[in-house]
């Protein structure tokens, strides 16, 4: 995976990546632990959104996708890709890049069978559906059984018919009978941009109804903190209306009363440990 024009070698994954609180894979791609993406799958955008974009990361948030199982959550370790459109003195070079590594098959292939457990397969097509057919139903039945995750691509899919029937989640764009064509791969674990989002090799990928946050792993603790306070929030506020007694203003988004004050700073200490 080194050495390559197209993706950072080892030490320029790290330095990209510097503030990683955690371990990494081999080609120095951030691992956030498997019990911290387990946790992600209770989270919404909007919890995410709480906290990124006052931290310095406003561009982290993509939508508009299409999604194949709208209720299924989305979370794992981005592995990123970005593809071009054809230009054959270009992908001459590309092609010997890969020839060398030794990797077969289309050069989406190449990228597809890097993946590990737990990876998310993120993919700039520029939003081409037509040939920017990523994956049909056989790779993405690979990736299923690969990384137990899924894909978010910004293009499109096909065999729409068979993967509809596989327990995998995909975000894209369209879906298209063509096969994926007049393509060449311009970098893979490198930054990438999906929608008006900049995603980075490692970022946690949280997927809900409404779209896709990438979040950098060292955000992710604090991002798993503000939702545990946000869903304690949440729920003494729901309990305060079932009473039947206060007016929504009274509540929400903060009590107004200094008694209902301390009545929720007690609960939040309680279900929270502190």
């Amino acid at each position: 995976m080194q050495a390559q024009v197209f993706t950072f070698t080892k030490e320029e994954m790290i330095r990209f990546t510097a503030k990683n609180p955690y371990e990494r894979f081999s080609d120095g791609r951030p691992k956030v632990p498997d019990s911290l993406l387990e946790r992600f799958r209770d989270l919404s955008a909007e919890e995410a959104w709480a906290v990124l974009p006052r931290n310095g990361f406003p561009c982290q948030y993509a939508d508009g996708f299409r999604i194949l199982h709208p209720g299924k959550k989305l979370v794992g370790r981005a592995v990123t890709a970005q593809f071009l459109p054809f230009r054959a003195d270009v992908n001459e070079i590309v092609t010997a890049s890969g020839k060398k590594k030794g990797f077969q098959g289309g050069q989406n292939q190449w990228v597809i069978d890097q993946l590990q457990p737990g990876d998310v397969l993120v993919v700039d097509l520029f939003g081409k559906v037509e040939g920017g057919t990523l994956i049909g139903d056989n790779l993405a039945y690979y990736i299923m059984k690969k990384t137990k995750a899924g894909v978010v691509v910004d293009g499109g899919i096909r065999d729409l018919e068979g993967i509809s029937e596989l327990d995998i989640q995909i975000y894209f764009r369209g879906a298209h009978p063509s096969a994926i064509n007049n393509l060449m791969l311009a970098g893979f674990n490198v930054p990438v941009r999906i929608g008006g989002a900049t995603v980075m090799p490692g970022d946690v990928v949280l997927g809900d109804r409404e779209g896709v946050y990438f979040i950098p792993p060292h955000m992710v603790q604090q991002v798993l903190d503000r939702a545990a306070e946000t869903r304690v929030h949440d729920e003494w506020t729901r309990k305060k209306f079932d009473e039947g007694k206060y007016k929504s203003s009274d509540i929400y988004g903060s009590p107004r009363d200094p008694e209902l004050k301390n009545e929720y700073e007690e609960y939040r200490k309680k279900k929270l440990g502190k």
